[in-house]
Parts: structure tokens; sequence; C-alpha cells
């Protein structure tokens, strides 16, 4: 819960964060003075990108479920994460962008079970945690609307590819664990507000990324795996990307 607590916190300052930026690019004056004029010539151009996600599991159960007796219940948590990385974007046109933006994503996915017989210290409610630490490649084409003053809004849609580098999937001692493959991909949609400064162009970006394989590595004989048949990852990224 703590943890839990920490990224919500995070969240919300990097949320009073852009609000604060936002009303800086925007304040009133006598003379609203152009930024970077001469960035949307730019053939391409890098950047940093910093944020917070929030992400579960989505499951579908065995079809032998109901023939367990030892697990009643089994349902994903949401929890949040960390991520940091890298971009590249490209310009195709005045409205087209195409972006690379690898990042480093620090999470953490729960499933709460209630169990029919007790548990270690006679517990009967259990939740397991499965942390990753996942490498992600996302591309991505970027749609921008036009500059309206030290200020543009985009969407994006793309495509991902992640490696989870803490996959558990072959560990031998799991009979307490969720065991989930290593490789995944999935697509990507979001939204985001571009705001000028004199030096940087400050990116705040939330978008929806999933993963359409089936990451579980399904065991028979471990009671906390055997009663899902399919689980994909679902996730929701705040980013602030910090551009030049």
């Amino acid at each position: 819960m703590l943890l839990i607590h920490r990224h919500k916190t995070l969240l919300t300052l990097l949320l009073l964060v852009t609000l604060s930026c936002a009303l800086r690019a925007q304040s009133p004056g006598s003379t609203l003075e152009i930024n970077l004029p001469d960035h949307d010539i730019k053939s391409y151009y890098f950047g940093i990108s910093m944020g917070g996600n929030l992400s579960r599991f989505h499951t579908q159960f065995h079809p032998r479920f109901l023939q367990y007796d030892s697990v009643l219940v089994a349902e994903p948590t949401n929890s949040g994460g960390l991520s940091l990385g890298l971009s590249a974007t490209v310009r195709i046109s005045n409205r087209f962008q195409a972006r690379f933006n690898p990042q480093l994503f620090f999470m953490e996915r729960n499933i709460y079970y209630k169990l029919a017989h007790p548990y270690n210290n006679n517990e009967t409610e259990v939740t397991k945690k499965v942390e990753s630490v996942t490498m992600s490649f996302p591309i991505q084409l970027k749609f921008q609307s036009d500059r309206i003053g030290n200020f543009r809004v985009y969407t994006l849609a793309g495509f991902k590819a992640d490696i989870d580098m803490a996959s558990n999937a072959r560990a031998k001692r799991a009979e307490e664990l969720l065991k989930i493959e290593k490789n995944d991909y999935g697509p990507e949609l979001g939204i985001g507000f571009n705001f000028f400064f004199p030096t940087f162009i400050f990116s705040p970006e939330i978008k929806i990324s999933n993963g359409i394989r089936n990451i579980h590595a399904r065991d028979e004989n471990l009671r906390f795996s055997n009663v899902f048949d399919k689980i994909q990852s679902r996730m929701i990224v705040f980013t602030i990307h910090l551009e030049g």
C-alpha cells in the first residue's frame, strides 16, 4: 500500500508540474514571444522521457478453474510504477512525425487470491506480486495540430515490443509463483501537448499501452498459476518528454 501511495503522489506531482508549465507557457502579456520558431523545420530532434504508469494484468480463467478446490477467487489489481527513457523524432510532414521512444519500466502487477484452505499463517487471503523491469521499444506515428503561439496538441498511435528482464518463466523453485513470459508486444494510443519554452519543449503525454500476447507460462502443478489460461498486460502511462 505504501508503494502504491508513493506512486500516486508522484503522479500528482507530475500533473502539478504540467499545469504549472502550461500556465507559464501561456501567461498573458503585452506581446507573445514565439519560442523556438525554427523547430518545425528540423528534420529530426531528440529528448528524454520520464513518468509514471498504472499497470495490471488482464486474465482469463482456465476451463478447469471451477474444478479446482484450492482457489476460490483470483483477481488482478492495479499497481503503480516508474519509467525512464529516450526519444528520437523524425519529421515526415507538417502534420506527421515518427518517433522511437525506448523506455525502461519499473512496475509491479498484483493478483489477489482467496483460498479455500489456510495458507502459511492460517491466511485465506493472499496477494501475489509480480515485479517487472521491462525494456520497451515503441515506434509511434504522431499527428499534430497547428501551432498556437507556444502550444500544440498531438495524438499518437504505435506498436511496441517489450522485454521483461525480471521474468520468472524459467524459475525452478516456483511453487508460490505466478510465472510470466519474457517477451510481449502490442499497440499504443495516446494524446500529448507541446509547450514551447525558449530552450526546450515540455511535452506531457498520456497513453494506453496494451499487450496482446499471452504472457502466462502456465504450469498445471502450480496452484497460483493453474487457475489461469491467459494473461495479458494492460498499462496507462503518463510521460513527460523534454525535447530540444
